[in-house]
């Protein structure tokens, strides 16, 4: 295999960002050497994210924009649009060389190879423990936070998703492989492990006869001296044990924060949803986490215009919020998505009602989030530092404990400490401080 260049661009979640290290470390080790630079890289992969519509969009568009420029290089696209379109995206844009599902990253080398031998190469296939296997394959460079993929795939089939389909059935690593790559990752600077997975407190493997849960893995990971924050996403309520909910209060390490998705404060949408709980389900676990650490903070998920879903339905949503008080949340309008069960309902609602409601929502959780922020005005808060800006190094990015981002102006600060700074000023989205 010649050595050419090549370039990764990333879609969605950070399960997404995850793999595309990997997959830049699998090609990096194969000879292949990283360019920045999209215009004159040698291949171009894609790593896909099919959660919304937009997203499908948006490569298509970015495939147009490399072809704009007339030198000759290979296009991959992979990840979950690659796994949902399939063959499909062959006939979507000729220029697409190879189509490969998020389970078999570690085949891209190869398939680039077997090019020379077939214009064209396609695997979509599930073989997520092979894919596991090559996790292993490690960069020497990672951040202070570092991502860590627990558990992939999905066993709950909510009627708007297609993770289920695009990332196949959960599937949970060994703890073996996951201390391994824990203790890899701090001994090149990482200092806070975020786990990650679809449903990553659906985590369950076997180790010596005993059965292990993320419970078991986070106080495992802990033991490591090195780890000083641990974080886990995303969660889904019928997964929240009390072992874990009371880890929150017992576990040091494990930062007072869960991004915990409720989708809709409607337990009418819920079940159209087929999201396995209601309101009141959800309600009470929050209780169960806020009875063992008052500290604690959540976010959460919300999709607005979800078929059938009224005023009274999108009221209750805001009832929720406005009770929980989401101290960061994501939220979006409902974008069908081809195959899943909710693409087959009739929805009357008109796109200018949803806009609405969005903004609305959207304005509330702002307002929650500024409320918030602003309580740390003139306070002193722990925060891991993450990195250095490039461009004017007095300033350094880090998170507080409930993942707030902090811009902070300093001339004595370390990357990787944890350094205790008062905040001067906030807006809704981030805090700034001096020291």
């Amino acid at each position: 295999m010649r050595h050419s260049t090549f370039f990764v661009k990333s879609y969605g979640c950070q399960m997404n960002i995850y793999d595309s290290e990997k997959i830049t470390t699998i090609l990096e080790n194969r000879g292949f050497k990283q360019n920045n630079n999209l215009e004159s890289a040698d291949l171009v992969v894609f790593n896909t994210c099919n959660i919304r519509n937009k997203a499908a969009h948006k490569l298509y568009s970015d495939i147009g924009r490399v072809n704009k420029h007339k030198k000759k290089r290979t296009i991959a696209v992979v990840g979950c649009v690659a796994q949902a379109e399939n063959e499909e995206m062959f006939k979507k844009n000729k220029s697409i060389d190879i189509i490969l599902g998020p389970q078999s990253y570690h085949l891209l080398p190869q398939m680039i190879d077997d090019l020379k031998q077939k214009p064209k190469q396609l695997n979509t296939e599930f073989i997520v423990n092979e894919k596991f296997d090559y996790l292993s394959e490690q960069k020497r460079q990672q951040g202070v936070s570092s991502y860590l993929t627990i558990q992939e795939g999905c066993d709950k089939f909510c009627s708007f998703c297609v993770v289920p389909y695009t990332r196949g059935p959960e599937y949970s690593r060994t703890l073996t492989s996951l201390i391994n790559e824990v203790n890899f990752l701090t001994e090149n600077g990482a200092k806070e492990i975020v786990l990650l997975g679809q449903n990553v407190n659906a985590y369950s493997a076997s180790h010596n006869g005993r059965k292990i849960s993320i419970s078991d893995l986070i106080e495992e990971i802990a033991k490591n001296e090195n780890v000083k924050r641990i974080r886990y996403t995303t969660s889904h309520p019928i997964n929240m044990s009390d072992n874990l909910i009371k880890l929150h209060s017992t576990n040091d390490k494990l930062m007072p924060f869960l991004h915990l998705p409720v989708q809709s404060g409607s337990s009418n949408i819920l079940k159209k949803m087929n999201r396995k709980y209601d309101v009141d389900f959800y309600r009470k676990i929050i209780e169960k986490l806020k009875a063992i650490n008052p500290k604690i903070e959540i976010s959460s998920d919300f999709i607005i215009g979800y078929p059938g879903e009224t005023e009274a339905d999108f009221k209750k949503t805001l009832d929720l919020v406005n009770e929980i008080k989401f101290t960061q949340s994501y939220s979006f309008i409902y974008s069908a998505r081809p195959g899943t069960k909710s693409s087959f309902e009739e929805d009357k609602t008109p796109l200018s009602i949803k806009k609405e409601r969005l903004l609305v929502l959207q304005e509330k959780l702002r307002s929650i989030q500024f409320e918030f922020n602003s309580t740390f005005c003139g306070k002193n808060v722990d925060v891991l530092v993450e990195n250095q800006s490039t461009s004017n190094p007095e300033y350094f990015f880090g998170r507080t404990p409930f993942m707030q981002s902090v811009y902070i102006k300093s001339q004595n600060i370390n990357l990787g400490e944890v350094k205790n700074v008062n905040i001067s000023t906030c807006n809704h989205k981030n805090l700034y401080a001096n020291c």
